[in-house]
């Protein structure tokens, strides 16, 4: 079993277990040459031989706890893995003017809600959980927190709005959410039904910046199996629900994520329990320094002990 280190240079200090040994062999021989001076030499080996083996014992005893306290110190990790506490999760929802379309009852809006509440009741009490909505722009409607109810009050809040689709906008707030709580496996989940004509950042802008910061990003396209009029021009022609899925799919694929494509509601609240089912958590060795402490703290009653106790010995 091979051992790490996250705090290695906290070992240096056990450069000073010589010169503590050295100070006290010196201390001990000057003592006994002081003996030497009042006594004779087969008196003190016969009265002080089982003391000086004891007191000897207690001296070593107390460089093992300096030992077990300097390597608790460099903080020793075994590859014993478990998974690191909490995943920030931000769900990204369109709610840009073509998400009223009734093809998703009552509407696609109001069926992406309850999607996504099914994902935020499967994530585990440690995760932390935010909203950001957008239209003609990107706005937050819940702050990334692990109070799951409150979350899906905000949730519930939501209003439709008649604007345009800013993809980029709505991800790269949802990217400076994500990387609000430090320490942390950070996943985007991003819905949209049409195609990015609005906002300040390109979709595919907001994906680098994605990936630069290490995070994955899960695409959810809202469509529907056959054509979905959203309205009439002023000549009377329909106005088509589009759906870029060869940008989400792009944007999923660059950031290790994963597109899926929803055409009812039964497939978008699969797609949702499956998301927060298998969002891959992070893991770590295990921290034992813990352990050290502990052992040194056990070792230093015993020397204790060997000192003050019934055998006591004078160092």
């Amino acid at each position: 079993m091979s051992y790490s280190f996250y705090e290695p240079i906290a070992l240096f200090l056990l450069a000073l277990l010589p010169a503590l040994y050295y100070l006290y062999a010196y201390h001990q021989k000057k003592k006994k040459e002081a003996l030497l001076k009042f006594s004779r030499i087969g008196l003190i080996k016969q009265a002080s031989s089982k003391k000086t083996r004891r007191k000897n014992i207690a001296f070593y005893l107390m460089l093992l706890v300096i030992v077990l306290i300097v390597i608790g110190l460099a903080d020793p990790h075994i590859p014993l893995k478990r998974a690191k506490e909490g995943v920030n999760v931000v769900l990204v929802i369109d709610d840009s003017g073509s998400m009223a379309a009734t093809d998703y009852k009552p509407t696609r809006l109001e069926a992406a809600k309850k999607s996504a509440e099914i994902l935020i009741n499967s994530l585990q009490p440690k995760d932390n959980v935010g909203i950001v909505v957008f239209e003609s722009g990107a706005t937050t409607a819940a702050y990334l927190s692990p109070y799951k109810e409150r979350v899906l009050e905000k949730l519930h809040a939501i209003q439709q709005k008649e604007g345009r689709t800013a993809i980029g906008d709505g991800l790269s707030l949802a990217v400076d959410m994500a990387m609000s709580i430090p320490n942390k496996k950070r996943v985007i989940i991003l819905l949209s039904d049409g195609v990015n004509n609005a906002g300040v950042i390109s979709p595919m802008e907001a994906a680098q910046y994605a990936k630069m910061n290490n995070i994955q990003v899960y695409t959810v396209g809202m469509g529907s199996k056959g054509k979905v009029v959203l309205g009439y021009d002023w000549f009377g022609n329909p106005q088509y629900a589009e759906l870029d899925e060869a940008t989400l799919k792009k944007m999923a694929d660059d950031t290790g994520g994963k597109y899926y494509k929803s055409v009812d509601t039964g497939t978008l609240n699969e797609i949702y329990a499956n998301i927060g089912q298998n969002i891959k958590r992070e893991w770590e060795d295990t921290s034992i320094k813990d352990w050290f402490f502990f052992a040194a703290l056990i070792v230093l009653v015993i020397d204790i002990y060997i000192i003050y106790g019934k055998y006591r010995v004078i160092m």
